[in-house]
């Protein structure tokens, strides 16, 4: 059992890295078209810095890293992460969430380099409405990365479709039945309201629960277990070959069983995803702290964790998703 837990002894076993706020796409509901401030090269983690984190972190219970962006196959060296992380002892479990555009390139260079899972990002299945969403995506690079991940035995690949009333919402039967008909794993996400708040985000929302009423008329939806350790709650179609899941962040909430902190790409560690509420780390590590220092941070981290979050229609975040690594 974790030896990390908050102040609602909540066990604490994930660590989400944001190694980069940059990205290569503009998703709709992540950035605005012009994109955000960038941090600059200085304002940004070394490798190492991360990694004196995670070795701080594993010491206190921490067994599952998730490294995020932004997009972080754009920042340089990526591979180079991985290998450190993979090496740090009671890290058993190092994963990635991408969007793919750049994942048939390094897919089997990172599984060599110790990388277990990648979740990827997947809004659509038409190509035009992939580029409308992602307003610079190619579907085909996806698809592309994403059969390179399985091959080199980066599984079980599951893809997030962040689900989007008038936008999206008809393509929840296709993707349900790639679960059917090939090994998929498919995971839908509520829309949520973010940075800068959103007018409209009452009439994008589609809760899961008629996401669930949708798909049903493809069959009765099985709950079956998932060892990701991640929010979701998973089921299976009768005979499928693959899984589905559902993120209800908003109409559902999950904080009663939240395990995670979050560590920003310019060093700050967010105890929620929606909660404005940071400890700097990246400035003690810079002015000499060691190990035992940011154990001493993490666990006050731990303790300001809320016991559950505000997000609703109408409520938004400073910062915006990509800024901080979902």
């Amino acid at each position: 059992m974790t030896r990390l837990s908050d102040s609602f002894q909540r066990p604490l076993n994930y660590l989400r890295v944001s190694v980069t706020d940059r990205c290569n796409l503009r998703c709709v509901y992540c950035m605005p078209p012009e994109g955000i401030p960038l941090l600059s090269h200085e304002e940004i983690l070394h490798y190492e810095e991360i990694c004196t984190i995670a070795q701080a972190a594993a010491e206190l219970g921490i067994v599952k890293m998730r490294l995020t962006g932004g997009e972080p196959l754009v920042r340089s060296g990526l591979t180079n992460l991985v290998a450190m992380l993979s090496q740090i002892r009671g890290i058993d479990d190092i994963s990635l969430t991408t969007n793919a555009e750049l994942l048939e390139r390094f897919a089997a260079d990172l599984k060599s380099a110790g990388l277990h899972r990648v979740n990827v990002s997947l809004d659509s299945l038409r190509s035009d409405r992939f580029q409308s969403i992602t307003r610079v995506g190619r579907l085909d690079n996806v698809l592309r990365g994403i059969g390179a991940a399985k091959n080199a035995g980066l599984g079980p690949v599951k893809t997030n479709t962040v689900v989007i009333r008038g936008v999206n919402d008809d393509e929840v039967i296709a993707f349900a039945q790639l679960t059917i008909e090939e090994d998929w794993h498919v995971r839908f996400i509520e829309y949520m309201p973010f940075a800068n708040g959103d007018d409209a985000a009452d009439d994008l929302l589609v809760p899961i629960s008629e996401i669930k009423r949708n798909i049903e008329t493809l069959g009765r939806l099985e709950p079956t277990y998932d060892s990701g350790g991640g929010p979701a709650k998973y089921f299976r179609l009768q005979g499928s070959k693959g899984t589905i899941g559902f993120i209800s962040p908003v109409s559902e909430h999950f904080c009663a069983s939240c395990n995670r902190l979050r560590l920003t790409a310019d060093g700050k560690l967010r105890p929620c995803l929606f909660s404005d509420d940071e400890i700097d780390l990246r400035g003690p590590l810079r002015d000499g702290a060691g190990v035992g220092d940011i154990k001493r941070l993490i666990r006050e981290a731990a303790s300001c964790k809320p016991e559950g979050h505000l997000l609703k229609i109408g409520v938004s975040c400073e910062r915006f998703m990509a800024q901080i690594g979902g």
